[in-house]
């Protein structure tokens, strides 16, 4: 019969969109057959022109909730069928559409509930809606035997509930019940066997007795405790060596978590959607969250149950959970339960794991509100490996091989791209090896051996070394070029000017750049304005140490200033001696970026003498500025020469009075994150009135600041446009490289 052939692509594949394809099919009196393959899902269909005019509008609008088509491509074809059929899985081009991990369907959750279910308490329940997918996946097209899952023989009713194309678990891949599907047990701290009935109320005894359990989850372990008792949160926190970055908390529900914080709607629909990140909202002040989950910021980051197993645990406990990556500081989430017990040892006081294996390492993604809308600040499970698509087809693979810290990778393949799941820093060997192995997977998923490799300018960086030694032709990309070309290829742009402020970054010049206000396209970049530099004595210290940098700050706008008031905590001897440093030019280096400038100020108003991790100060000035506070202090534009300058030698001269005055930190942090939103929005429109309208766009880590980044976009008349589904900070520098490595291949 005449009929049409039609070529999807996107994610349609373990969504459950062959059986609803097929029931689409049959309701629409249509013969054909739907399968998958590397690249997606074909549709042979044939039957009156009506019929298929109506199955082709609601294929395009009636989709399954997790599927998302990115294209549909149809022509005529001969259709040989006597019904509508699921056939087997074909070969071709391998593109990613196996579906990131999806969190428990509220049907599932109904029947793990219902003790008259035969799913009643199973921790591995899943079906077309739900379930693991990428952390199981071994190998594309989506099918079974490609997943992890292939070790569980499928029992009768299951196998009958796989094959009826009426029930909702038809072609479920990861399909399970307690008598054909994984099961859980219980270790000790040695990783002895412990028998018992129940591992999960056996667990949460431990928990609600102030104890630590690792729990195996879908992408690795996490390290568990007791949220409401501040001497499990201490012991865990000791034990794995984390001094005080915070840690994320799971609830049971959306009661729970009202409970613990405030949540506006953009909370509420991160919180419950399918991909189930870590949400960042402000915590209520009498909370009964242990001060240690979260001390230097008001923000706490909630999640619900995403698992059955979560479900369950979390129910039976009865308390908020703190939930936080299975590792040691800069360690990778341990994956295998031998692993797990080895590198985890001394941590955990009980170890809930399962035999089910974890093909890919994917911790859990971070979101937050800003501007009114979600920003993924952590993308990894829930979105990896969900492809973003390219403003223009690659004519090569490309791997884009990202940052130092947060790093992800990127590969590209035809029109594109996939950001691996968030490695954290590279600084580890552990954590290097585990980034090299999720390149080599995806590749695998992709069928490709990219000959195309881009790489920060920074020679240091690890990810610059390996690039460096992968066969093919290497580019260098500049750091703030590539967060520029992010949010261009996110937004869909060809030029834009770009507020790209961060931390740091290697300059072209060798300086270190992050307040950086470029024109840029995909292919290239102006330096339209940066900030004043600020010396950094002790080159990499005054990052740990920002008094430091304070020191620089205020010696550069006043140089007799009274240190010993504004730095009280620091000796007089260690003031001279950076005073040295920085009056000979030794050892300090000129710094553009704004995290500096968020790290000086935090120490004269906050008394934040060392940072013990990344971002500790900007998090902490950004939780003390008062929310009503709109004044803000003086600055300047030089723009006599390119690039223009912006100039806050008097803001902070203003801003040591009103320290010296006695004003509140509150108003102090307020003050001076204005100072930045002002300066901010003023250079932009400087640059619009001398290169003429154009979009304009905000990346790099400070654009996590949600008052910063709602600020300026405010200030601008809701003009700037900031990252959502890609990370503003180097968690998306990649997908910048990807980009403009493939305007510089273009171009030869």
């Amino acid at each position: 019969m005449p009929g049409r052939r039609i070529d999807i692509t996107g994610v349609v594949q373990g969504v459950g969109f062959r059986p609803w394809v097929a029931r689409l099919a049959r309701a629409e009196g249509l013969v054909g057959s739907v399968r998958n393959h590397a690249a997606g899902v074909t549709i042979e269909a044939a039957g009156s022109d009506e019929s298929l005019a109506r199955f082709l509008e609601r294929l395009r609008h009636e989709a399954p909730a997790a599927a998302r088509l990115d294209r549909i491509a149809e022509q005529p074809a001969n259709v040989v069928a006597a019904d509508f059929a699921i056939v087997a899985s074909g070969a071709g081009q391998k593109r990613v559409s196996v579906p990131p991990d999806l969190a428990t369907c509220p049907d599932c959750l109904a029947e793990i509930l219902d003790p008259a279910d035969r799913r009643h308490g199973y921790a591995f329940t899943n079906c077309t809606a739900c379930g693991p997918r990428f952390t199981v996946a071994v190998d594309v097209p989506w099918d079974r035997p490609n997943t992890s899952m292939a070790g569980f023989p499928l029992c009768a009713d299951c196998a009958s509930e796989y094959g009826d194309e009426a029930d909702r678990r038809y072609h479920a891949e990861p399909i399970a019940c307690p008598t054909c599907g994984p099961r859980l047990s219980l270790l000790d701290e040695r990783g002895a066997a412990i028998p018992c009935a129940d591992p999960i109320a056996e667990a949460a005894t431990c928990l609600q007795n102030g104890g630590i359990v690792a729990i195996k989850g879908l992408g690795g372990f996490h390290l568990a405790c007791d949220a409401t008792n501040e001497e499990a949160v201490l012991q865990l926190r000791q034990r794995k060596h984390r001094e005080a970055k915070p840690l994320a908390v799971m609830v049971a529900g959306p009661d729970e978590a009202t409970d613990l914080a405030f949540l506006g709607d953009t909370e509420w629909a991160l919180l419950q959607s399918t991909e189930r990140p870590i949400v960042l909202a402000r915590r209520h002040r009498n909370s009964r969250l242990a001060p240690s989950v979260a001390p230097d910021t008001q923000l706490v980051g909630l999640l619900l149950p995403y698992t059955p197993l979560h479900h369950l645990l979390v129910a039976s406990v009865g308390l908020p959970l703190v939930m936080t990556s299975g590792n040691r500081a800069d360690e990778p989430i341990a994956i295998e339960n031998d692993e797990a017990v080895r590198r985890l040892s001394g941590i955990a006081d009980r170890f809930l794991v399962h035999d089910r294996p974890i093909a890919s390492r994917c911790d859990d993604s971070v979101a937050r509100a800003i501007a009114g809308a979600p920003v993924v600040m952590r993308r990894a499970r829930g979105w990896v490996p969900r492809a973003i698509p390219l403003p223009a087809a690659v004519t090569q693979p490309i791997l884009a091989c990202g940052a130092q810290l947060k790093n992800t990778f990127c590969l590209a393949v035809g029109d594109q791209a996939v950001l691996g799941p968030h490695g954290g820093d590279l600084d580890h060997l552990e954590a290097f090896a585990a980034w090299e192995e999720a390149i080599e997977r995806m590749e695998r998923f992709l069928g490709v051996r990219p000959e195309v490799v881009a790489h920060d300018l920074h020679p240091d960086y690890l990810s610059t070394r390996y690039a460096e030694a992968r066969p093919g032709r290497r580019i260098a990309v500049q750091h703030h070029h590539a967060h520029a070309a992010a949010a261009l290829a996110e937004h869909g742009l060809e030029r834009a000017l770009a507020l790209t402020w961060d931390g740091t970054g290697l300059g072209p010049d060798g300086s270190a750049w992050g307040g950086e206000l470029l024109l840029a396209t995909r292919a290239s970049f102006e330096r339209v304005a940066t900030f004043r530099p600020v010396r950094l004595a002790g080159g990499e210290r005054a990052i740990r140490e920002p008094w430091r940098v304070a020191l620089a700050l205020v010696d550069d706008a006043m140089p007799h200033a009274p240190l010993e008031k504004l730095l009280p905590h620091v000796a007089p001897r260690e003031i001279e001696a950076v005073r040295q440093l920085l009056r000979a030019g030794v050892n300090s280096p000129a710094a553009h970026g704004v995290g500096r400038l968020f790290d000086a100020a935090g120490s004269l108003v906050l008394g934040l003498d060392h940072a013990r991790y990344e971002g500790q100060v900007a998090m902490a000035l950004e939780a003390a500025a008062d929310p009503w506070e709109r004044a803000h202090y003086p600055f300047a534009i030089l723009d006599t020469a390119m690039p223009w300058q912006i100039d806050l030698r008097e803001g902070v001269r203003a801003l040591v009075s009103d320290r010296l005055a006695g004003l509140s930190a509150k108003i102090l942090a307020a003050r001076w994150h204005e100072t930045l939103v002002a300066a901010g929005a003023a250079v932009v429109r400087r640059a619009l009135a001398h290169y003429g309208s154009m979009p304009v766009v905000g990346s790099g880590g400070c654009f996590q600041n949600a008052r910063l980044a709602a600020g300026i976009r405010t200030a601008l008349g809701g003009r700037l446009s900031l990252h959502r589904e890609v990370p503003p900070g180097d968690g998306g520098i990649a997908l910048g490289q990807v980009v403009v490595a493939a305007a510089a291949i273009a171009a030869k």
